[in-house]
């Protein structure tokens, strides 16, 4: 399929500043050339899964990286970024992992290997390694990114799109890449201009006019390091921690001039601000929530339920969201009220056998349908379900109530949904006459019947991961495979 030019960069008549160049659409019948290549064939994305063993998700990273941990039913967070990349026409795609990446390896592996990005692209998985020349694991992002080069060169790219793997918001990066291109700038910063001079962990930029760096501060407490803010007027934004570098300029940098250094935001973009380098911000004003904590994550898949108005659209025709094609049945609901909820693929919903054979029995004994409709076993108990996202293989048991909650399903069936565990007494899922509100249930989580996990004290902060759950901002997270014995109350 034949690349069309999207745009074409032509200066105004005396104009010598970035600023100052004119924008034409390709159509005009002056544009006959791109200035620049095409994206799949001149960028190479390279996506952390992880950035540090520290993770600010815990515990639903316990056995997973940030990257890996579901978001909205049937997707992981790695799946937004890489499908940024896809939509944005950049095909050659390395994901470069380290901590608790097995989950993601997999993930990405099965649901990318196959995709059809274009002749030449492909989503690669560059995990930790030794070698002979390297016996130690990844010591940063600038570490890691040195001792991968031998793979990131392999294809004559002009610019690395450097990005963290673990948020959710949809940017079109040829955007960012034509204003790198059109500034000429050694690296370009993505910085969110709705959060002015709040840090959100990968520090502060202040710039010009023109969107040139006057200089960075790792932290809000950290005014003067890297940042002459006594020497010049110019705005505060904060990183996302997405750069645009130039191919040779991130060569010399983590090779020549600062060739023992492991970070990226805290030393080589300091560094080159220091050398001189031009580097200019590219202001985003979309929506953008990069998972600080458990309250942010639980906050994004409220999001996702809303009817109106939904900061991130799962839905965009335009943008489509990827992920692993998993070929399971439809969700099965036999008797639940469900509203402002989003239910993933294969689920089990309001399912007791007990109840229903023992219902068969009295209807085979008495052949009286009255006498049925009085006696209440017979009665369908129906499930409640309440502004809550659902994810895969979720069962959920008669008369259960789940609301404002994240439950995240399982990886498998738990013989067919209906075992009575023989293993534990209780079967993966939600048991009958158990009320959820306000919690995140991990995968594979064993909740019993009659279990009530409402935050009854309002508790704030807690650790109770020896008896599998947590609270975090009152939010209850109950640790993946974690069995909540029948009849608890939290």
């Amino acid at each position: 399929m034949p690349v069309l030019c999207s745009w074409c960069i032509l200066p105004k008549t005396g104009a010598t500043s970035p600023s100052s160049l004119l924008v034409k659409s390709s159509q005009n019948p002056d544009c006959l050339n791109s200035l620049f290549p095409p994206a799949s064939q001149s960028v190479a994305a390279i996506v952390f899964g992880d950035q540090s063993p520290q993770s600010r998700l815990y515990p639903l990273t316990k056995r997973r990286s940030e990257a890996a941990v579901p978001i909205a039913g049937n997707y992981r967070l790695v799946d937004a970024v890489l499908s940024n990349c896809i939509n944005s026409n950049i095909t050659k795609i390395y994901a470069l992992t380290q901590f608790n990446s097995t989950s993601l390896n997999s993930h990405i592996a099965r649901a990318y290997s196959g995709a059809r990005l274009s002749k030449d692209g492909f989503v690669e998985v560059i995990a930790a390694y030794q070698s002979p020349d390297d016996n130690g694991w990844f010591q940063g992002t600038a570490d890691a990114i040195r001792r991968c080069l031998w793979v990131l060169e392999e294809y004559p790219v002009d610019e690395f799109l450097i990005l963290p793997g673990h948020h959710l918001y949809r940017m079109d990066y040829q955007k960012l890449i034509d204003a790198h291109r059109r500034s000429k700038a050694h690296i370009t910063v993505s910085l969110f201009s709705t959060a002015k001079n709040e840090d959100l962990g990968f520090g502060i930029f202040k710039l010009n006019a023109q969107n040139a760096v006057l200089g960075f501060r790792e932290n809000e407490e950290d005014s003067n390091h890297h940042f002459q803010a006594n020497k010049h007027d110019g705005d505060e934004f904060p990183s996302m921690g997405i750069y645009v570098i130039n191919r040779d300029v991130m060569r010399m940098l983590l090779t020549e001039a600062f060739p023992n250094v492991n970070d990226l935001k805290s030393h080589v973009i300091p560094g080159a601000i220091s050398l001189g380098m031009k580097i200019n911000g590219y202001l985003f004003d979309g929506y953008w929530e990069d998972m600080r904590s458990i309250e942010a994550y639980y906050r994004a898949n409220m999001e996702t339920i809303r009817r109106a108005n939904a900061m991130y659209n799962f839905y965009d025709r335009d943008s489509p969201l990827y992920t692993l094609p998993r070929h399971l049945p439809p969700t099965l609901v036999r008797d639940a009220v469900i509203t402002d909820s989003i239910i993933g693929d294969g689920c089990i919903l309001s399912v007791s056998k007990h109840i229903k054979s023992l219902c068969l029995i009295l209807l085979y004994c008495f052949s009286l349908i009255d006498v049925c409709v009085h006696f209440p076993l017979c009665r369908t108990q129906k499930c409640r379900i309440k502004g809550t996202v659902v994810g895969i293989r979720t069962r959920i048991g008669d008369n259960a109530v789940v609301e404002d909650s994240v439950i995240m399903g399982s990886d498998t069936y738990d013989h067919n949904g209906t075992s009575d565990g023989e293993a534990t007494g209780i079967p993966i899922g939600i048991g009958d006459g158990s009320h959820i509100r306000k919690a995140i249930i991990d995968k594979h989580a064993r909740i019993g019947k009659n279990v009530m996990i409402i935050n009854k004290d309002n508790v704030q902060e807690g650790n109770r991961e020896a008896n599998g759950y947590i609270i975090s901002g009152g939010i209850i997270v109950v640790i993946r495979s974690a069995m909540i014995p029948d009849g608890t109350i939290l």
